[in-house]
């Protein structure tokens, strides 16, 4: 059963990855989709990250675009000042992950609702320090020309190469997942999720379980905001607001959350919609609320989730109608 679950996963990941990089590739001659795409394979990566943390662990966390927005300001900061993009990255991304932990720290011990306001709390103080550190953040202006990473030999890193990077990403953010959700440490987190008490009774220890989901999560989102600058050019606030993480929030609910790829369904869906329907404004925000609505109307679980679990044939009626059949 694992196995065929397994190797299920490897060419539904095979599939992915080929779709993931054919479409840079048909869209490379209009930059404009080829953007919308590339902006969707960002969301791809940060909704992979917060479906370990929504999906899998139980945790809702609204600080999330507050993680990415602090990789992505430091990242920049340190681009600034003369450093690689390479090695700048990694270093925003560990510590924005370690600043999210620390300041998540005690919302980890919180449930359910209490731990979605702590987050939100948290989210917003962040916000506002990105608005009120004008010295390191340009404030509301917002810091623009932000420069590309560049290859070796000098080259900037830009149009197709860096859609199919972003790509790469997206594939080893889903792959990472599979492998985490099929691990020892993926089956005590979902344990975790269902009831955390009777965990901590097993022996899980739970407050760590959080920590590392959250440490590795929180990893994704820096990560993500670390590309996702360069790639845009500009870089404010409203960029990591308490509105992108209910984005990235909604995209996890929309596609099913506790499923590999309910996230990345939801993030192909909805990510474009603000993008294709920029000229009807007026409507944008309803068709995208629409869309969430159907989906929680019809398929509560969302649309992978729904399918999945769809309601199996009762056993005491299957065998009388074949019987029927055969007499």
């Amino acid at each position: 059963m694992i196995d065929r679950i397994l190797a299920s996963r490897q060419s539904q990941l095979a599939l992915f990855a080929l779709l993931a990089f054919a479409v840079p590739l048909l869209l490379s001659g209009n930059r404009y989709f080829a953007f919308i795409a590339g902006i969707t394979l960002v969301h791809v990566l940060w909704a992979s990250g917060m479906n370990l943390l929504y999906g899998y662990t139980g945790l809702m966390p609204l600080m999330f675009a507050g993680i990415a927005g602090i990789s992505s300001y430091l990242v920049v900061g340190l681009t600034s000042i003369g450093w690689s993009f390479w090695l700048a990255m990694p270093v925003g991304a560990l510590a924005a992950s370690l600043v999210g932990v620390v300041l998540g720290l005690p919302a980890l011990r919180l449930k359910g609702f209490y731990f979605t306001l702590c987050s939100l709390v948290i989210q917003t103080v962040i916000t506002l320090a990105f608005v009120y550190f004008v010295n390191l953040t340009n404030g509301d202006t917002g810091i623009s020309q932000i420069p590309l990473p560049t290859l070796p030999g000098g080259a900037s890193l830009h149009g197709l190469p860096y859609d199919l990077v972003l790509a790469a990403l997206a594939v080893i953010g889903v792959f990472v997942l599979i492998r985490l959700v099929d691990s020892g440490f993926g089956r005590r987190l979902i344990a975790v999720r269902e009831d955390d008490e009777l965990a901590e009774t097993l022996g899980i220890g739970v407050t760590r379980q959080k920590l590392t989901a959250f440490f590795v999560g929180s990893l994704y989102a820096g990560i993500g905001g670390a590309f996702y600058t360069p790639y845009v050019g500009f870089i404010s606030p409203r960029s990591f607001d308490v509105l992108i993480s209910l984005n990235v929030w909604l995209m996890v609910a929309f596609g099913g959350r506790g499923t590999i790829w309910g996230p990345v369904i939801g993030a192909v869906l909805l990510a474009p919609v603000p993008f294709l329907l920029q000229d009807y404004y007026m409507i944008k925000d309803v068709v995208y609320g629409l869309l969430i609505i159907g989906v929680i109307v019809l398929l509560p679980a969302g649309i992978v989730g729904g399918l999945v679990r769809r309601p199996k044939p009762d056993p005491e009626i299957v065998p009388a109608t074949v019987g029927e059949g055969a007499r």
